[in-house]
């Protein structure tokens, strides 16, 4: 609308112009004719005393007309250009509003997310001291025990459909147990001891702590995109206990992130002309509400306004960002909630 009125402006102050300057363009061959007709008119002497007369009043009525369409020009530029300003002006406070709006979409995806992602949080530090797959980590030659954990990870899985499959692997990093076996039947026996997830639960200090792996395809979950979280699993299921393998939970990534932009609570019309993103620490896109550009591409955002805020790029594009604020316990992973509208 503002753009319309500003668009309507200039239009007006155009035309105004044109038109003025085609008055002006009559005024000078009006006195061009009517210096014509007094030069006439002193030639023939006496005869042509009347037609002087009339050639003065037409040389009169030019001048008013140029005067007044001077006068009107002047007006009119003053007002349109007063009227631009205001236009201007509002369109400013619009943008800001709008972009003010699109970051605050933009913080309820990001969010959203975090708290979505504290629970995975939450669940991998509480199961790793469940007793079946804490006898599994530590009895993992013993094909009774190994058995029972399969069925009780597939019993979680039944209740937690977010996930596509739970790991257990042994302390040299060999998967000795999954809960959807069915589905994923190679996992037992893949060697893990190489993944940055099972290096980095191995790694963690007490039973609090665990691990995030970036959103990647998953080779062995039939390359689909998973949030891998882990945790070591210890000794007698304490907190302090002695590492004795590790449980790897793989979030079904791609339809759980892919709910979350496409819900972006955006009116019909500006969704058509938007895109929700999430980007990692490093701006790589993890979601896209276009379905584009996930994990190939990086998202040129600039953040120097800070952890949340909005910007016109050179293209005429408006983003508006947040940076995860995290959810309780769970700091967050330096990720982005992205709006990006076209004005």
């Amino acid at each position: 609308m503002i753009e319309q009125l500003l668009q309507l402006t200039g239009g007006v102050a155009s035309v105004a112009d044109d038109k003025i300057m085609r008055i002006n363009g009559i005024t000078r061959r009006s006195k061009m004719l009517a210096l014509n007709a007094t030069i006439e008119a002193h030639r023939v002497g006496s005869a042509g005393r009347g037609f002087a007369v009339v050639a003065d009043e037409v040389k009169a009525i030019s001048n008013e007309i140029a005067l007044l369409t001077d006068s009107l020009q002047g007006e009119l530029r003053g007002r349109l250009s007063e009227l631009s300003q205001f236009g201007e002006s509002l369109a400013s406070q619009v943008r800001q509003v709008r972009g003010e709006r699109l970051a605050d979409l933009a913080h309820n995806t990001i969010e959203v997310m975090d708290r979505n992602l504290y629970e995975r949080s939450c669940d991998v530090r509480w199961w790793a001291t469940d007793a079946a797959i804490v006898a599994c980590a530590g009895r993992a030659d013993e094909p009774a025990v190994t058995e029972h954990t399969c069925r009780r990870l597939g019993v979680i899985l039944d209740s937690y459909t977010v996930y596509l499959d739970l790991w257990v692997a042994d302390a040299q990093g060999r998967v000795v147990a999954n809960g959807r076996r069915g589905r994923y039947a190679g996992a037992v026996g893949t060697d893990v001891s190489g993944e940055a997830w099972f290096r980095d639960a191995m790694a963690t200090n007490d039973g609090g702590a665990f691990a995030v792996a970036d959103v990647a395809r998953n080779p062995g979950l039939g390359n689909a995109m998973t949030a891998t979280y882990a945790t070591a699993i210890r000794d007698g299921g304490e907190a302090d206990g002695k590492p004795i393998g590790a449980l790897g939970i793989f979030f079904d990534w791609e339809a759980q992130a892919q709910g979350i932009v496409d819900g972006v609570r955006l009116a019909p019309e500006d969704k058509a002309r938007s895109r929700c993103l999430l980007l990692d620490s490093q701006h790589r896109v993890i979601a896209s509400s276009d379905r584009t550009g996930v994990l190939c591409e990086v998202f040129p955002l600039r953040t120097e306004r800070g952890e949340r805020g909005h910007y016109v790029d050179p293209t005429g594009v408006m983003v508006g960002y947040a940076r995860t604020p995290g959810y309780e316990t769970y700091d967050g992973l330096g990720w982005y909630g992205v709006i990006v509208q076209k004005l």
